[in-house]
């Protein structure tokens, strides 16, 4: 979807984060749409499924904005320093306490697995009719890059190499240290 819209690898990470992250919203959107209508057995797992959910009290990863989606909850540990806690490890206690789903007969698991495949495909299907989409618009998502985003790196590129050539304070003459 990012080639289609016309981001490569110059184009920064938040950029290309916040755009994936708000097109995989378009394709789940459409995706439950269609599971909703067509898919019982699989709507009906995932009903459950959101039923268990809503019993958990503390859900760290649900509701954030979408360019923090998908982010990881706690920052890398740093040997010889322990967490004294982790917002995942907090989320895995209150998961425990919650009973787990009923388990499912040879027959409905193979069904299941039919009915996700079915919802892939249209997954794919709504793929592929974004990025036909984004293809349209690939001129104008380059030229607001070009006068939004690219003006920013720019300005910190500038930032970064004056503090490299001036690392101290020019101001300061080291007559404080008389």
């Amino acid at each position: 979807m990012l080639s289609a819209a016309g981001l490569g690898a110059d184009v920064p990470h938040g950029v290309q984060h916040g755009l994936s992250t708000r097109l995989k919203g378009i394709v789940d959107l459409a995706v439950a749409d269609y599971t909703a209508r067509n898919l019982p057995m699989l709507q009906s797992e995932l009903d459950q499924q959101a039923e268990r959910n809503r019993r958990r009290a503390y859900r760290p990863a649900e509701g954030l904005e979408p360019e923090f989606e998908g982010m990881p909850l706690d920052p890398e540990p740093e040997p010889g320093a322990p967490f004294l806690f982790t917002l995942t490890g907090l989320a895995a206690e209150e998961d425990a306490s919650i009973p787990a789903l009923p388990p499912l007969s040879d027959e409905a698991k193979a069904a299941l697995r039919q009915e996700v495949g079915l919802a892939d495909d249209y997954a794919n299907m709504i793929g592929r009719e974004v990025c036909t989409i984004l293809l349209h618009h690939r001129l104008r998502i380059q030229a607001a890059v070009a006068e939004y985003v690219e003006p920013q790196v720019a300005a910190m590129l500038d930032d970064l190499a004056r503090s490299l050539d001036a690392p101290f304070d020019p101001r300061d003459t080291g007559s404080e240290a008389s």
